[in-house]
């Protein structure tokens, strides 16, 4: 008899530890992940001075927190925080000048998430949104300075959407895996300014953002 209870406890025990993480109404889940931003870039030339010019941008590898509110057990509230460094890059007539200028970008982004399989260990998402993306600490490269002379570089601001799709995978009662892909509307209109002679370029960025991490159900 105390052997069956043991068994019936250990078995117990199993399913405990065995349950999804997954996250009732009113729950947060904090997720930690690797980004790669990878921009789809299209620009105008950069005028008047340099018709026949584009501008491309760097891709950007960082780390990014975000939180989701949970609520319902379908629904939940997802606000993404991250920060990356790019380049704004030289090509068409301006190819000689591979980095324009350096700019740190900071798009906050809140979607609005629905989650499928909610009691599941394998759990796919899909979200959609708004973001919100400041540009800021943007210089001119060494490399501008150099063929035109001193120049400020300035970028606007701008407001967009953000499409999402992710999935996660769970490693522990309260531990998972997060995979995620993400689509944001991102654009800016660049402002050189070499000595009170202006150029302007309009300049669609449109990442893709892929991510990997770890979750957390508090």
């Amino acid at each position: 008899m105390r052997t069956y209870r043991f068994l019936a406890l250990a078995a117990v025990s199993a399913a405990i530890v065995a349950s999804p993480a997954y996250a009732e109404k009113g729950d947060v889940l904090v997720r930690v992940r690797a980004i790669v931003v990878a921009p789809n870039e299209r620009s105008s030339a950069v005028t008047p001075a340099f018709p026949g010019s584009k501008v491309g941008v760097s891709d950007s590898v960082m780390p990014e927190i975000d939180f989701t509110y949970m609520a319902t057990k379908h629904i939940g509230a997802e606000l993404i925080l991250a920060t990356t460094e790019h380049k704004a890059q030289g090509r068409g007539t301006l190819s000689a000048v591979p980095t324009l200028a350096k700019t740190w970008v900071l798009p906050p982004t809140l979607t609005l998430q629905y989650h499928f399989l909610p009691d599941a260990k394998i759990r796919p998402y899909v979200g959609a949104g708004i973001n919100y993306t400041i540009y800021y600490s943007t210089k001119a490269s060494d490399e501008l300075v150099k063929a035109i002379g001193p120049t400020s570089v300035h970028m606007n601001d701008s407001v967009g959407y953000a499409l999402q799709a992710g999935t996660d995978i769970d490693i522990t009662k309260k531990v998972f895996l997060n995979l995620d892909v993400k689509y944001i509307g991102m654009k800016t209109t660049a402002r050189l300014n070499t000595g009170g002679a202006i150029n302007t370029a309009r300049i669609d960025i449109d990442p893709l953002v892929f991510g990997v991490g770890l979750g957390f159900r508090l």
